[in-house]
Formats: structure tokens, sequence, C-alpha cells
């Protein structure tokens, strides 16, 4: 099974527990995976280039879908908008149908960058902080879904929902000098995230897709 990974550090968990799953022969010969941005796993989860990803949320209306998500409750500080012309982030899917549903004006900036970003002092409104203001309501940016090996994909979704996630100190490190982003900061900011869809997450998914449709 190919499995579609998105390239930023929201989902730096998930593939921890991906790669422990590989660690053992069975698992390897069954897991693999590539990393993308978003817009480009959306692409190819839709032409079957792999089996399963986390994919755009508002992507995945017509798509079989797990109960794991990409979920923050209020801030999220890495789906920022900044102050400027009217431009969307390439990488983007979701972020820039939000930006258009809480018709927010500026540049979009999401993942790694938009961190950064905030990090270094920057301003921006937080997408997922003003979906929250205006609907009381958690965001999903993206949703874990497939094409093939659904029951094996939802027994993975579960195991990992249940689970508690701790990343080794190398590989935050590693991390950290890859993104120019201290391993305090990546935790602190992994802290913000979470992954099981409940019924506030499920509430707002249903709200976002809906709106989605009038813009």
């Amino acid at each position: 099974m190919l499995f579609g990974s998105i390239s930023y550090l929201n989902l730096l968990p998930f593939q921890v527990f991906l790669k422990r799953r590989m660690s053992n022969n069975a698992s390897k010969m069954f897991l693999h995976y590539k990393r993308a941005v978003p817009s480009t796993i959306n692409k190819a989860l839709k032409r079957r280039a792999v089996h399963a990803a986390f994919i755009s949320s508002v992507e995945s209306r017509k798509c079989k879908c797990t109960d794991l998500g990409i979920i923050a409750h209020k801030k999220v500080y890495s789906v920022l908008v900044l102050e400027g012309d009217n431009l969307p982030d390439p990488a983007s899917a979701t972020s820039n149908q939000l930006a258009k549903v809480l018709n927010l004006q500026g540049q979009v900036l999401i993942g790694d960058a938009a961190l950064k970003h905030y990090l270094d002092g920057g301003e921006g409104i937080d997408l997922a902080e003003a979906w929250h203001d205006k609907t009381g309501l958690p965001f999903v940016f993206a949703r874990l879904c497939y094409n093939k090996h659904g029951e094996k994909i939802e027994k993975l979704a579960k195991t990992f929902a249940k689970s508690k996630v701790k990343i080794p100190q190398y590989i935050l490190k590693r991390e950290s000098k890859k993104r120019d982003i201290s391993p305090k900061e990546l935790t602190w900011y992994l802290e913000h995230i979470y992954y099981e869809m409940d019924w506030k997450a499920k509430r707002s998914l249903k709200l976002f897709l809906n709106k989605s449709k009038k813009v």
C-alpha cells in the first residue's frame, strides 16, 4: 500500500507512528509512503497514485474517509492570512477555501513557512482562530481518506487514535534543524494539533463543506 503524507510538521506524530509500524518485516512489505504538499497529495489520491492519505478536507466530500483528521481548536499557528494582495497558497486547498468562506482578504500562507513566520514575530490572521470566533468550533484541515485497502486503513486509524505517540529526541532534533525551528517550539506547536474527529469536529466539517458550496 502506498501512503501519501503531507510534508508538514502537523503530521509528524503520524509519520513516527507509521515508521514504527514499518519496523517489522511484515508491515514494511505492506506500507510505503511518499511526501508532498496537500494540493499534490489531493491529486495523487484522486488518480489512485496513492491508496490512502490525509487530504484537504474540502476535497474529501466524496471520498471514503476514516475518523482521523488534522484538527485545531482555536489557534493553529501554521495557517495564516497576511496583509497584502489576495494570493492563495498553491500548496493549499482547504485554507484557500476557508479564507473565502470567512471573507478574509490577503495572502494565504500555510504549513512550516506560516509557523516560522509566526515564531519570528510576523503578523497575520490565524484562520483556525477566525473560524472558532465565528462558529465556536474547531477546524478540520485534512482527513485521512482512502481508495483501496479500506479495512486495513480503518484499523490503522483506530490504532493511531488510541496511541500516545512520543517523538524521539533524535527526530525532534533532525526536524528542528531541517525547519529552523527549535525542538521546544516544535513540541509546543504539536500540542495545538489533534487527530481524532469528535462530534464537534464532525459538526464543524459539515458546516464548512456546506458554506464552501456557497462561495
